[in-house]
């Protein structure tokens, strides 16, 4: 059957407008994808968990597209993660899940903006940091304390004498103080300071005794001799400092670490959050993150959704002795 010039004409138009339609339908869509996902940093910019998020950020952009990072500091971190928490679940506002604010703060805070629990989709943990025990080294001289063994006896035998400080109460490294205190079962004075930096300064200058400090922070002032590491906090010891033993070989099961991942708001479809955690897993497998996360001191620590939601909520659990016992509060 021969169709008319026309008639076949008009199949023709039928036929491209259809994939003109279908075009516009994909490209609205990649359109879409393409908008900048928000990752709300609950810290200012600097730090180390800026400095991850920054670098994973660039990792993914291939397959997630750009990703902006936002510094929301303020209220130990609960400002910027309750943003996340508000935010609308489609998996374009992500945000960082730490130690601080998923952990501590829900039992240090007399009100809490959002449920550490109940209000985030869980991705993946991204790190986690070795904290150290150091002690000033003039210190440690003139009181004979050469490792942790020493230190405990010491504080055992002239109760209150030693002190620590720390960035403030409730933080993380008055908390770990205060597990050392009860594990080791002496008595030491808690100096707050406001922030890490006064604290570290206080210690170098031997207003204090020790400290408990993350790593990455402390690392320099080890190396130069003017802090001596006693013991890092982490399960294993640390490749970093593969002489300095743990907290566990001396008090089984005293496991410190500061860690930090990523999070959704709940609600977050399954399928978006299996896209975001294969993206990020994959960039925190990748052998430039590993070295370039060594340099901070850090340990790339990727896991499934599953994983890092039971992980925070055994952190949760741990913490809430530790800051009732400590008797921490922010009102």
């Amino acid at each position: 059957m021969k169709h008319s010039p026309l008639s076949v004409f008009a199949r023709w138009m039928a036929w491209a407008a259809c994939l003109f339609s279908l075009a516009l339908g994909l490209g609205h869509a990649w359109a879409q994808e393409r908008t900048p996902i928000r990752l709300i940093v609950p810290y200012g910019a600097g730090g180390p968990i800026d400095a991850t998020a920054r670098l994973l950020a660039e990792k993914v952009k291939d397959s997630l597209g750009p990703i902006i990072i936002d510094n929301k500091p303020g209220a130990g971190g609960n400002l910027g993660v309750d943003l996340v928490a508000k935010a609308s679940p489609d998996g374009r506002t992500l945000g960082i899940a730490a130690v601080a604010t998923h952990a501590i703060n829900p039992w240090l805070f007399a009100r809490m903006p959002y449920d550490a629990e109940r209000d985030f989709a869980p991705i993946t943990q991204w790190v986690r940091v070795p904290n150290v025990l150091v002690m000033n080294a003039e210190t440690a001289k003139r009181l004979g304390i050469r490792r942790l063994a020493d230190l405990i006896s010491y504080a055992r035998a002239h109760p209150g004498r030693l002190n620590f400080g720390s960035g403030g109460n409730g933080s993380a490294g008055h908390l770990a103080g205060e597990m050392l205190k009860k594990e080791a079962q002496f008595f030491a004075v808690h100096i707050p300071y406001n922030g890490g930096n006064p604290a570290q300064l206080a210690l170098l200058s031997g207003q204090v005794d020790y400290n408990i400090d993350n790593l990455a922070t402390a690392a320099a002032n080890i190396q130069s001799g003017k802090l001596i590491p006693l013991a890092v906090t982490t399960a294993m010891r640390s490749p970093l400092l593969p002489q300095v033993p743990t907290l566990n070989e001396t008090l089984p099961g005293l496991v410190i670490d500061t860690w930090w991942g990523l999070v959704a708001p709940a609600g977050t479809p399954q399928d978006v959050v299996q896209k975001l955690h294969q993206a990020f897993a994959a960039a925190l497998n990748d052998s430039d993150t590993k070295t370039r996360f060594a340099q901070w001191m850090a340990e790339p620590t990727p896991s499934s959704p599953a994983q890092f939601s039971q992980f925070m909520a055994a952190e949760r659990q741990r913490y809430e002795a530790v800051v009732k016992q400590s008797g921490a509060k922010v009102d």
